[in-house]
């Protein structure tokens, strides 16, 4: 403050210095006061303008912080130099240190923001905020993906597509959940919960396919059923067998002279209980596949290409059984996000099925149809054979429930689960005597 106080001293001083030679000029040279006077005054203005620079500039500063902490603008600085004394230094040395607590404090806070909204877009649940003029404020990629649009901006966009939704969003009250079902036949359970955001009311919108968790419990159930079923059988039948080919080397060695009608009874009811014991070895053992698919190795593929390969697999039995196929162009721009072998795999599953539901038919009829619609891809397998009775359409993705002779019961349970594993879903639409179609839907 010493240093600021004289070189406050000496501006004053010259000022007043300035001021007694003008008056002494005044009244010594009386031929010359205009010029004189005319000059003071210029000397005497841009001295005090240089003392009021002198003694705002305190505050000049002040006012440049005060307006950098209103504006966000951090990334002014001030200079840290001891021209007006140290203390003039230390303060700005501390102005700038504030203006660094507040860079990192919006850094953390913009970190964080990032965070959140990662985690945001990152879960699986739908999340839709809006505010009371609809307003929609946040929505994330679950959200779009399980109402097939593309971006939301405001909740009247959602009356053409989704009316329901939108009377359930406006009209809910908040903690009630509530159930929509999209025409896609997914079960969403909806739940809104209002918060006060500085002030103004806020509403947040949870979304969730329930069904898909529903299949995917059911499915997990089936799974386990079907581990302690296999290794219970296992641990059963093994031993059995075993203990059947003991008896037959008895027998053939033991009893190797003997011919009688007792003993050739025996022999054929051991190989008889071995022929059935293996077989239901074999049996059991081909259910390994219903609890062991590997993840889906995801890429983009072109759908174009993945049913020409398809149809290129089966176009010998179609022809051997004199199917006709009926298979519309796939636009080349057509892509999906799956693993092309288990969606192969699906749709030779259906096709087969679709074929052998044929059998018999006087003019037999398949079609492979692709359509995209709401942001979504669909894959068509229909027939025109018998179609499926209602109370067994309940019933055909149940594991080892199965309408043919020869049937496992577990190919259509594989596919649904092959499809669940992409985010996907398997539907089936059919009418008794006018034929099935299944729905692959992406």
């Amino acid at each position: 403050m010493k240093r600021f106080a004289t070189g406050l001293f000496i501006r004053i001083s010259i000022i007043l210095v300035t001021c007694l030679l003008i008056a002494y000029a005044w009244w010594t040279v009386p031929a010359s006061r205009s010029l004189l006077v005319g000059v003071g005054i210029i000397l005497l203005t841009i001295q005090t303008a240089n003392l009021h620079r002198y003694i705002t500039s305190l505050n000049r500063k002040l006012t440049r912080f005060m307006e950098s902490v209103r504006y966000s603008d951090f990334a002014v600085a001030f200079k840290a130099d001891s021209e007006l004394g140290p203390s003039f230094k230390e303060l700005n040395q501390q102005f700038n240190e504030v203006l660094e607590a507040f860079r990192q404090a919006r850094a953390e806070k913009e970190a964080n923001l990032h965070y959140l909204n990662t985690i945001v877009q990152q879960v699986s649940v739908g999340l839709i905020s809006f505010d009371m003029a609809g307003n929609v404020e946040m929505t994330n990629q679950a959200a779009l993906r399980l109402l097939g649009i593309y971006r939301l901006r405001n909740l009247s966009d959602l009356q053409s597509v989704h009316a329901g939704l939108y009377d359930i969003l406006t009209g809910t009250p908040s903690s009630t959940p509530a159930i929509y079902q999209t025409s896609f036949e997914q079960e969403l359970s909806v739940r809104c919960a209002t918060v006060s955001l500085r002030g103004r009311p806020v509403t947040v919108a949870s979304i969730q396919n329930i069904r898909s968790e529903l299949q995917q419990k059911e499915l997990e159930a089936w799974q386990n059923l079907t581990k302690v079923l296999r290794h219970e059988i296992m641990n059963s039948v093994t031993p059995i067998v075993s203990l059947v080919g003991t008896m037959q080397q008895i027998v053939n060695t033991e009893l190797a002279g003997a011919d009688t009608e007792a003993v050739n009874d025996l022999r054929e009811a051991l190989t008889t209980i071995e022929h059935r014991g293996r077989g239901i070895m074999r049996f059991v053992d081909a259910y390994r596949n219903f609890t062991a698919i590997p993840q889906p190795r995801l890429a983009e593929i072109s759908v174009e290409n993945l049913l020409k390969n398809v149809i290129a697999l089966v176009q010998t039995e179609l022809q051997q059984r004199h199917i006709i196929l009926q298979a519309p162009p796939v636009p080349s721009y057509l892509m999906i996000f799956a693993d092309a072998g288990q969606i192969e795999m699906v749709l030779i599953n259906l096709i087969k099925n679709a074929m052998e539901s044929l059998d018999g038919h006087r003019k037999p009829k398949l079609r492979l149809e692709v359509k995209s619609q709401d942001n979504r891809l669909m894959i068509y397998v229909s027939d025109n054979g018998p179609g499926i009775e209602p109370e067994a359409i309940e019933k055909i993705f149940i594991p080892f429930y199965t309408t043919k002779k020869t049937g496992s019961g577990i190919g259509l349970s594989l596919s649904r689960q092959i499809m669940q594993l992409h985010n996907g879903q398997l539907k089936v639409t059919s009418t008794p005597g006018q034929g099935s179609t299944f729905s692959m839907i992406f």
